[in-house]
This record gives structure tokens, sequence and C-alpha cells, in this order.
């Protein structure tokens, strides 16, 4: 018998045992024990209930809290991301230990952020490598970088290959990230990826 079974049972025999014994001592009318006797019943189920899931409570407070704000629930190696308001799914990732907001686009084939940021995250640009890339706003002149770091959460992936981004301000975690995951999906209102 595991331990949480023998808790489960021994839960609800204490629990049975004081309704009857509090039922038994009563020298009321047989509805209103009935009805006492059902209202024990409900708050011992509740308790119970609460008892078998409380692993599960932590999920249920971090689901809240990304319905409510958007946030992220993080889960070991795996993150789901809500879809925000926007109809996109927007996470925090840090590169080079500088934190910002990301747009996560699997049309991009490249991570890639903007100038300002990689003047923050000290992202080198490598010589020669600036090239015209094709985006959904039109042609965009990009510089070739490498991040030693990109974090997402709990994921980490080193020495990845960046777009700095001239004259754009959005930042893009891309496809080059994206399919180093062991897996990424979208399933309903969620992107989940799996380190």
């Amino acid at each position: 018998m595991t331990n949480d079974l023998m808790l489960g049972s021994l839960y609800l025999l204490m629990a049975m045992m004081l309704v009857l014994g509090s039922l038994m001592s009563r020298r009321e009318h047989w509805a209103k024990l009935v009805k006492m006797a059902l209202m024990w019943v409900a708050i011992f189920g509740g308790g119970f209930i609460l008892f078998t899931f409380r692993d599960n409570l932590t999920y249920v407070g971090q689901r809240l809290k990304a319905e409510t704000f958007g946030t992220p629930i993080v889960a070991g190696r795996t993150i789901r991301i809500p879809m925000a308001i926007d109809g996109h799914f927007w996470i925090d990732a840090t590169i080079n230990g500088v934190s910002a907001k990301f747009l996560v686009d699997s049309g991009a084939t490249v991570t890639t952020v903007g100038a300002a940021f990689a003047r923050q995250a000290s992202l080198e640009k490598e010589e020669h490598q600036d090239q015209l890339v094709r985006t959904g706003n039109g042609i965009v002149n990009v510089s070739s970088a490498h991040a030693e770091t990109i974090d997402v959460g709990s994921i980490v992936r080193r020495d990845q290959l960046v777009y700095i981004a001239e004259n754009d301000d959005l930042n893009v975690v891309g496809m080059s990230f994206l399919s180093s995951l062991k897996r990424w999906s979208v399933e309903g209102r969620w992107l989940i990826l799996e380190g």
C-alpha cells in the first residue's frame, strides 16, 4: 500500500468516525441529522479533493497567472506560453545576460535583435557579414553575430547565430532557436517549448 493511499484511507476513516460520532451524540429529528450528515460529507469531500489534487494546485495558480498577466507556465524544461491579445506569442528572453521582450516567429529563419539591444547585450558584428533579408515588413539590412547564451525560461542555448537589424527595434526568436528544441508546437492558444 503506497503512502498516498494510506493517507487517503486514514483521512476518510477519520472523517467518517467524526461525522458518525457527532451524529450519534445528538438527539435531533432524523431529517435534521441527514441534513447535517450531508453537510459534513460535503465539507470532508471538499477537503479530500484538495488533498488529492495538492500537487496540481501550483499548476492552477500558474495557469491563473498566465491567463491574467500573460506570463508563461514553466514546468522543468517545458514552457507553455499563452497567446497575447494581439494573436502573437511573446516571451521574455535573455541574450548574453540582457533581458527583453521577444516575439516568437516561426517564419523568421534566425533570431534577430534590434541595434540598441545588440549594443546592450555586447553582440559583436562579424566582419563582412552584412546582408539583406526579406521579412514581413519588407527588405531589412542585417549583420551577423553570435550570442554566447540565449535563455528562454529554463531553456538555455549557447553560441547561437543571431542577426542584428540596423533599422528595426523588434526582437524576434526565430527558427534558429526553435529548431534546437526537443519539441515546439502550437496547441490551441498555447505555444509549447520543450528543451
